[in-house]
């Protein structure tokens, strides 16, 4: 029973990672440079927001399956599968969260006092060291609430995971698959322990994250 909560955890642990990379490298981008297209590309970052998860899926599965171009190109170079894996579980869960890290990494990014840098700079400071040691460390707040709301968005992820990895059990069944599947099977007794974790889980980290940043604006006050 407990193994998809094992596994859902790695799977939003490394998404998490990769979308926190993503998506506080976007939005430094796109924030801080006038980049031709800066709509376009924010849309194709967001859209996974509001597309059907089910539609996220099939999109992935055409470009990571054995004849998309990626997932032919693994398969061909490297003899690497990627659907049916915890891979594909990592992958979905990724793309489904990272418009939430790029979102709160670009508002956090448009807080910053754009003063900081421009003092930074007349002191001789390179972007990179302005990046570090100005920019980063006052958008921080606003960073690790991305952070925690990807990993809380990518641990819940279903539809996209349902499509890519399937939900074969010990391998690619994460907690909202098996859900599912115990649902479906009759076995209610299992569901509701699965369905009691993730609720606690999901509001402590909300619970927490929250108690944190009214801390965090008090002594900023």
């Amino acid at each position: 029973m407990f193994a998809p909560v094992i596994l859902s955890i790695k799977v939003a642990a490394i998404a998490t990672i990769f979308a926190f990379i993503l998506g506080v490298f976007f939005a430094h981008l796109l924030t801080s440079r006038n980049i031709p297209g800066t709509s376009i590309w924010e849309t194709i970052l967001i859209l996974p927001m509001v597309l059907p998860p089910s539609i996220v899926g099939y999109l992935l599965l055409k470009v990571f399956g054995k004849r998309g171009p990626i997932g032919a190109f693994l398969l061909d170079t490297f003899g690497i599968q990627v659907v049916f894996t915890w891979i594909a579980c990592v992958i979905a869960a990724c793309v489904v969260a990272l418009p939430l890290m790029y979102q709160g990494a670009k508002a956090a990014f448009q807080s910053v006092d754009e003063t900081y840098c421009l003092a930074a700079r007349t002191l001789g400071s390179s972007e990179w060291k302005i990046f570090w040691t100005v920019k980063f460390p006052l958008a921080r707040p606003g960073i690790i609430s991305g952070i925690v709301l990807t990993f809380a968005r990518a641990i819940g992820e279903f539809g996209a995971t349902l499509m890519l990895a399937g939900n074969i059990e010990g391998k690619t069944q994460t907690i909202p698959t098996a859900i599912y599947y115990a649902v479906a099977t009759g076995k209610e007794d299992e569901a509701d322990v699965l369905v009691l974790i993730m609720t606690l889980f999901s509001f402590f980290m909300i619970f927490i994250l929250n108690t944190w940043l009214k801390k965090k604006n008090y002594k900023v006050s």
